[in-house]
C-alpha cells in the first residue's frame, strides 16, 4: 500500500516566495525511492532528453495562446524535468538541486555588475552588451560556435550558427550573394535528385535550407518564424479542406479508423482555393 504525500497549500500570490520548491523535490524523491514509481526509476538523464524539449515547447505555445492557466500548468511540467534531472544528477554523483541554483546564482550576479556591483546601464541595449561581453569573457578559450546548442531547432541552430560566424567576419558581402549561393544549392539538389542516391540528396537538401537561413537573415527575416507562421496557414486552410469534406461527403474515406485517399485530388484543390479566398477576406475557419 503507497503512503500518502501532503499536497503544498495554497499561498496567497503576495506572499509565494518559492516556498513549494523543496515539496516538489521532496516529491521526486518519493517517486524514486525504493518503493516509488517504476516508470521514474528507470530514467535516465539521456532517456528525459525528450521530454525536456517536449515540454519547453508547451511552455512557448502556452505563452503564444495567452492562457494563462495553461501556462501555469506548462511551467510546473518543465521546473518538473529540472528537479527530475537534478534528482538523477545527484545520484549520480555529480551534482544536485542547490548546485544548480547556486550556480545560476552566481552567474546572474555576475552579468549583472550593473545592479551589484559598480557596473552602468542606463538602459537594456547596455544590459544586453554587458551580458554578451561578460559572457564572452567567460567562454574565451571555448571554440566560436561550441556554446550554441546542437539541439536547438535545426532552423534557429542554423541562423545561430551562420549570425556568429558573419561576427567574425565568414559572411556574404551583400543579400545578393547569399542569394546566388541559394541557386547553386538548388542546382546541386536537383543533380542529387536525378542521381537517386538518399543520401546525397539528404546532404544537398541540408546546404540548400542553410543557404536560405542565410538568406533570410541577409534580409533581416527570422527563418524560423516565417515557416512557423506558414504551418500555421497550412494548418488553417486544411481545417477548412477537412470541413469541406465532411460537409460534403460526412468524412474522409477511411481504411478502417485511418483517413485515406478517395477525394479527388481536384475537389481538394478546390476546397484550398476556398480556403486562400477566406483567409483573403479575413475569415479563416478555425475548427
Amino acid at each position: 500500500m503507497g503512503r500518502p504525500f501532503e499536497i503544498p497549500s495554497d499561498i496567497p500570490l503576495e506572499q509565494q516566495a518559492g516556498q513549494t520548491y523543496t515539496q516538489l523535490i521532496a516529491l521526486m524523491r518519493r517517486l524514486l525511492a525504493p518503493d516509488g514509481c517504476p516508470w521514474d526509476q528507470e530514467q535516465t538523464i539521456s532517456s528525459l532528453r525528450p521530454y525536456v524539449l517536449e515540454e519547453a515547447c508547451e511552455v512557448m505555445d502556452a505563452i503564444e495562446s495567452g492562457d494563462r492557466l495553461q501556462l501555469r500548468e506548462e511551467l510546473g511540467d518543465l521546473a518538473f524535468q529540472v528537479v527530475f534531472l537534478s534528482e538523477l544528477a545527484q545520484r549520480g554523483g555529480w551534482f544536485g538541486p542547490d548546485d544548480v541554483f547556486k550556480h545560476m546564482c552566481e552567474k546572474l550576479v555576475r552579468r549583472h555588475p550593473h545592479v551589484f556591483a559598480d557596473g552602468k546601464a542606463t538602459e537594456s541595449a547596455d544590459v544586453e552588451l554587458n551580458w554578451e561581453r561578460i559572457k564572452a569573457e567567460e567562454k574565451r578559450n571555448r571554440p566560436l560556435l561550441d556554446n550554441i546548442p546542437r539541439s536547438l531547432p535545426a532552423l534557429v541552430g542554423a541562423r545561430r550558427l551562420s549570425e556568429r560566424a558573419a561576427s567574425v567576419g565568414f559572411d556574404w558581402d551583400d543579400a545578393q550573394g547569399s542569394r546566388e549561393k541559394v541557386s547553386e544549392e538548388l542546382d546541386e539538389l536537383d543533380e542529387a535528385a536525378r542521381s537517386g542516391n538518399k543520401r546525397e540528396i539528404e546532404h544537398e537538401l541540408g546546404d540548400v535550407l542553410f543557404a536560405l537561413v542565410n538568406f533570410a537573415r541577409h534580409l533581416g527575416v527570422d527563418p524560423e518564424q516565417a515557416l512557423a507562421k506558414t504551418s500555421l496557414r497550412f494548418r488553417t486552410r486544411f481545417n477548412h479542406v477537412e470541413h469541406r469534406v465532411k460537409a460534403t461527403r460526412g468524412d474522409w474515406p477511411r481504411d478502417g479508423v485511418k483517413a485515406t485517399l478517395g477525394v479527388a485530388l481536384s475537389d481538394l484543390e478546390s476546397y484550398w482555393q476556398e480556403a486562400k479566398e477566406l483567409e483573403k477576406q479575413g475569415l479563416e475557419r478555425h475548427d
